[in-house]
């Protein structure tokens, strides 16, 4: 059985063939619940909606890129006053008050990253393990994060991995070896306190 159609143009399509086939064959199709008439109405209005629509989509483009045009000349033509004010009369708060701004905001130094969060190991494998975290809450930005192994329970820690991500497969793991792993966000100024341990036996 045939199925109606969901696109628009295969939608006037078929009401078009209703139609033709409405006014060719008035004999076999004597009282459809809808004329070809005002079928046909029902078409002409929809595709001058479409029209209309066209219309107006592309006036609203034209209208946008006009605004954005207009706020790219007005962004630039208030930089260019800031700048003139600054280089006029330094960092003078008070005095660029006046124009509604103030003075270059004083550098603030790097913090080291804070803790990284809920380390897990949900998959592993022979000689593999997939770990996952959650970057810190608190603290500067994260440049990269150091992943450490030790063999439990009280193994001393080693670096085996750098991981720019929140995430990282370790491979070539020594296999039956209890391990314990964990994360430490770092940056240029310094880092984070250790994350959880996981431990996986790979």
């Amino acid at each position: 059985m045939a199925r109606f159609p969901i696109r628009e143009p295969e939608i006037k399509s078929l009401a078009q063939n209703i139609v033709t086939g409405l006014t060719a064959n008035a004999a076999v199709f004597p009282t459809p619940p809808v004329t070809a008439v005002a079928l046909q109405a029902k078409l002409d209005s929809f595709i001058t909606l479409g029209d209309e629509t066209l219309a107006a989509r592309a006036a609203a483009e034209q209208v946008t890129a006009t605004k954005d045009a207009g706020l790219v000349e007005l962004t630039d033509a208030m930089k260019g006053v800031l700048r003139y004010a600054e280089t006029t009369i330094g960092n003078d708060e008070v005095k660029l008050a006046l124009l509604g701004w103030g003075g270059q905001a004083a550098s603030v130094a790097l913090q080291p990253p804070g803790q990284a969060r809920t380390l897990e190991a949900p998959r592993q494998g022979e000689g593999w393990v997939f770990l996952d975290w959650k970057e810190p809450v608190d603290g500067g930005a994260v440049a990269s994060y150091k992943i450490e192994r030790r063999l439990r329970p009280a193994g001393d820690w080693a670096l085996i991995a750098i991981a720019l991500e929140s995430e990282a497969t370790l491979n070539n793991q020594e296999r039956n070896k209890d391990w314990e792993y964990r994360v430490i966000a770092i940056n240029k100024a310094g880092e984070g306190a250790a994350s959880n341990t996981v431990a996986a036996v790979v």
